[in-house]
């Protein structure tokens, strides 16, 4: 059954830079949260 994904087995470069795009900034957030708490809670 088609399900209207033309493009779910091939290489998709502009899914690629939006995981990038969402997932950096995303990923650089949650690092300085578990500094932050490492801080406050460390001394």
């Amino acid at each position: 059954m088609a399900d209207g994904q033309e493009t779910s087995t091939g290489f998709n470069p502009l899914m690629l830079l939006v995981w990038a795009w969402v997932g950096l900034p995303f990923a650089y957030g949650v690092y300085e949260l578990i500094q932050k708490v490492a801080q406050l809670f460390g001394g």
